[in-house]
């Protein structure tokens, strides 16, 4: 059930991603329709614009009349009702006629506003070189005079509404992320502290049976009877209660040799298992110095091997093979059993995920925090495959640069 839970999770953010990427999709295209339409719309307004510049030239190579200097005013109208999209025109040879809502970098004279500063006129040419660059141009027939050239840019309106989409998007991201990080920082501590109540009710519930079993052992003593056959077991019990116990704590961490820890593990796991399973140890050929809780750590090697142990239904190998990095000792765990599919890698760490039909899920959820959490390592399924069998592999910094 808990598998289930974790692959409908697993599909559920797939679907939302699927669902976000296709709104962006939309979003994205709705505005760059918007955009293109107004880009159209001004280029219609600079062309009307180019027009009655043409139409003021002609009209004053004409004889005045009441008629045209009607006709006049209108087209001064239509030039001085541009305000907000920046325009030069230049004649056949690059020259500047005339400019429009620029800011420049020195104020226009008012009593010469036709006179244009050198660095007036030099910014002007740089606006001119630009502009050159892009499709906003419109060539203006004369007539006998030649042509004109009116070059213009987009409207502040328009940039802003071709970032506006993106800076939306990048808004709505990063306050999903926050969210998100948020409730799963939530969801985690409360998941830690769920863990960690029930590790040391566990431990406190195992403490009165063990402490009459020890009571038990100290009669069985006193009749004569020998003990040996059950102290090894109350000790086991001993062991893992305060293993529980330290869950949830920062346990102590104490100087040892990473090769010593994985073989006793692996020779006290060995001689409770089926005799059908041949479980080999390959430890490093030279020390390998680590600041360990060794109690945890021969907790998560014995839950690996146990793993590896109901993996292969009674029969088949396991091999314990220890060697170092120039930074990390590692242990990789190889059985022959199943196999794990790829796509439950990561989901085997989840906390009740589970691909046994028994068993809580909890096992390899305190591993990696015992691994990675106490000691700043890493554990991780190194390589699977279905019906051959897989690798976990343990990293735990060394404790000596030299090592």
């Amino acid at each position: 059930m808990t598998s289930n839970i974790y692959e409908l999770r697993r599909y559920g953010i797939i679907i939302f991603m699927i669902v976000s990427l296709a709104v962006v999709v939309v979003f994205l295209s709705y505005s760059d329709t918007l955009v293109k339409d107004l880009s159209r719309q001004e280029r219609n307004r600079m062309q009307i614009w180019a027009d009655a510049t043409r139409e003021i030239v002609k009209s004053a190579n004409e004889i005045e009349s009441s008629s045209s200097n009607s006709s006049m005013d209108f087209l001064l109208s239509i030039i001085e009702g541009n305000s907000n999209i920046p325009v030069l025109l230049t004649d056949s040879e690059g020259t500047i006629l005339m400019h429009r809502n620029f800011s420049l970098p020195e104020s226009v004279d008012s009593l010469s506003p036709l006179e244009i500063s050198d660095r007036n006129l030099e910014f002007l040419r740089n606006k001119l070189a630009d502009m050159r660059e892009t499709s906003n141009v419109i060539e203006i027939n004369m007539g006998d005079a030649g042509s004109q050239y009116l070059y213009y840019e987009d409207s502040r309106l328009l940039k802003a509404l071709s970032y506006y989409p993106y800076i939306q998007i990048v808004v709505l991201v990063t306050f999903i992320l926050i969210v998100y990080y948020a409730v799963s920082s939530t969801q985690r501590a409360e998941q830690n502290k769920v863990w960690i109540g029930l590790s040391k009710e566990t431990a406190h519930q195992l403490g009165t049976p063990i402490s009459s079993l020890m009571a038990w052992m100290e009669l069985l003593d006193n009749m004569g009877i020998d003990k040996d056959a059950v102290a090894e077991d109350v000790t086991r019990l001993s062991t893992i209660a305060a293993r529980f116990s330290k869950i949830g704590s920062r346990p102590s961490m104490e100087p040892g040799d990473l090769n010593d820890i994985a073989i006793r593990s692996a020779e006290y796991m060995a001689t409770r298992m089926s005799r059908r399973i041949t479980l080999s140890v390959s430890p490093s050929n030279k020390p390998l110095p680590v600041k360990i809780s060794a109690p945890l750590t021969e907790w998560v090697m014995e839950n690996l091997i146990k793993n590896a142990v109901d993996a292969m239904d009674g029969s088949g190998s396991i091999d314990v093979n220890i060697y170092s990095t120039k930074s990390h000792g590692i242990i990789d765990i190889t059985d022959t059993g199943k196999g794990i599919s790829r796509k439950h890698h990561k989901a085997l760490f989840n906390p009740g995920f589970t691909t046994k039909s028994r068993g809580w899920g909890l096992g390899l959820t305190l591993a990696k925090r015992i691994i990675e959490d106490y000691h700043g390592g890493h554990i991780y399924v190194k390589r699977s495959e279905i019906g051959v069998g897989t690798t976990f592999t343990i990293e735990i910094p060394l404790s000596l640069k030299e090592a």
